[in-house]
């Protein structure tokens, strides 16, 4: 496996994230339990959840999950464990948001649900634009002080919430955010503009979810066994990006002798600032199959190729100058 520091922090990650969102409604407790052993044996010490995961309002079904293989496993230790906060967990007025009050029953209710007494990453799932950012980090630098969070990270934050975030974080002279996920995948490049460049300018380090954007990048024209009608994203993610590039990604990918899936998640690895892409297996197998893309090298001719099939915004953030 293969480690780097999470943004400018101390805290050595693996370059692949679990990500457990399928933990629950699409795998099994049993088959999730057993994936978090694979990733464990495989050298992955990052996981991530968040308290919304399983989409039964309030009970944290993921979260569960998670918690019930950390105290059977006796390897809390050796795992940088991360969550989030912010997506309606009940049906009252301030059962969702970033205020104070609802981030410090979310992180009680977490730590139960995780079985662990810290988490290492408490992370703001979405902006709140109805929070002051002062009320924010008073209740994120109260739970540092607690020892029942050591970082905060973001979700989903525009570059200008990164450095709205940051600065407020300046002047209370406190860490402030250390991680940013967001979407960004080879078809889906946006974050390129703002994002990437805020979050390296601030010492965040950028992991990206949707890797495969929604298995597009999978080797989608490949499968015999899909449904391609207009209430399936994945098909309408395809039908806006258009199946001759996909299929001009997945002819370059039997050039390199590598499947798509790995070229996708390798193409982020070369990537300045990424920390490393959530991948979100649904069986050992998927997991397994995850690895090859640390070892996967792309050249300047390879990138290329790919910048062709797939172009991003160009040289960032001026990009929008020209």
């Amino acid at each position: 496996m293969q480690y780097t520091h999470l943004g400018r922090t101390g805290l050595q990650v693996s370059r692949l994230v679990l990500g457990t969102m399928n933990f629950g409604p699409d795998t099994t407790e049993a088959d999730s339990h057993a994936i978090m052993d694979r990733a464990v044996e495989h050298g992955l010490n990052f996981f991530d959840t968040a308290n919304i995961y399983g989409w039964k309002l309030g009970e944290g079904w993921t979260e569960q999950i998670v918690g019930r293989w950390l105290a059977s496993s006796g390897q809390r230790d050796n795992i940088v464990l991360a969550t989030k906060v912010y997506e309606p967990m009940g049906e009252g007025p301030n059962t969702s948001g970033l205020s104070a009050r609802h981030i410090r029953q979310q992180v009680e209710g977490s730590l139960r649900r995780l079985r662990t007494d810290h988490l290492d990453v408490y992370q703001a799932h979405h902006v709140d634009r109805h929070t002051p950012w002062d009320e924010f980090w008073q209740a994120m630098d109260t739970l540092v002080a607690q020892g029942k969070i050591l970082y905060v990270g973001s979700s989903n934050f525009a570059g200008w919430h990164i450095a709205q975030a940051s600065e407020a974080a300046r002047r209370r002279h406190t860490l402030g955010l250390v991680s940013e996920q967001h979407l960004y995948n080879l078809a889906e490049r946006s974050a390129e503009l703002e994002v990437l460049p805020s979050a390296r300018d601030y010492g965040l380090g950028v992991i990206p979810w949707s890797p495969l954007h929604g298995g597009i990048l999978g080797g989608f024209l490949r499968k015999t066994h899909r449904r391609a009608t207009g209430s399936d994203i994945t098909a309408r993610r395809l039908a806006a990006l258009g199946v001759d590039r996909v299929r001009a990604y997945e002819a370059f990918c039997d050039e390199l002798g590598e499947h798509p899936a790995t070229v996708a998640l390798a193409w982020l690895l070369h990537q300045d600032g990424v920390t490393g892409p959530i991948i979100g297996p649904r069986t050992v197998e998927h997991l397994d199959h995850s690895l090859r893309a640390l070892d996967v090298r792309l050249g300047p001719d390879e990138l290329a190729r790919l910048d062709e099939i797939f172009p991003g915004p160009g040289p960032a953030p001026e990009a929008y100058a020209w």
